[in-house]
């Protein structure tokens, strides 16, 4: 008689993704970025007799700039963090509730992230060049000295594909340049 044969294995549950919340859509935040909101908030947060029936509590007025920091997206001026108390807390009483928290990170999030994501790409254009402007471009010898660098037997057909596919086939000689740059890192998801 032959083996039994076992049944096939059921397959892979497919990772579960955050669901948004009616708040994160409302503000136009992902699943994620509403969890790093709540965590920020949670730090700071506290229970108000005032505020008995939020369940997340409240934060003091005066900690809403080390929320923000702790979010990664803190107030540029004395000036702007007073501009938020004003809209998040109009009637000063001290504490802010989360719904009205989240709206603010939410909105710091955003006016953030294009500013430093540039940043970010700039600084990485200038690892590969070398300089501190951004009017250099990458090139073949660029590329093969961040190979060697990072100890990668690189051939030279591949890094010439690497530069053809970032500059759009204008040339190896031509280099690649930091819009170029750019978009080759939101092609590859590093930015959005």
């Amino acid at each position: 008689m032959p083996p039994k044969r076992r049944p096939p294995a059921p397959p892979a549950a497919p990772e579960k993704k955050a669901r948004q919340s009616k708040l994160a859509k409302e503000n136009n935040i992902t699943a994620s970025e509403e969890s790093e909101i709540k965590e920020a908030f949670s730090l700071f947060s506290t229970s108000h007799e005032d505020y008995a029936d939020s369940k997340e509590g409240v934060i003091p007025t005066p900690s809403i700039r080390r929320a923000l920091i702790a979010l990664g997206a803190p107030p540029s001026s004395p000036a702007e963090l007073q501009e938020l108390l004003d809209t998040v807390d109009p009637e000063a009483t001290g504490y802010v509730a989360y719904a009205h928290f989240v709206a603010i990170a939410a909105l710091m999030l955003h006016s953030r992230s294009e500013e430093s994501q540039r940043e970010e790409v700039e600084a990485a254009f200038r690892l590969f060049t070398g300089g501190a402007n951004g009017g250099e471009r990458i090139t073949m010898g660029t590329l093969r000295r961040v190979a060697r660098d990072l100890k990668e037997d690189v051939g030279e057909q591949l890094l010439k594909d690497m530069i053809l596919e970032a500059n759009g086939g204008a040339g190896v000689t031509r280099g690649v340049g930091l819009d170029e740059f750019e978009g080759v890192m939101k092609r590859a998801g590093v930015f959005k």
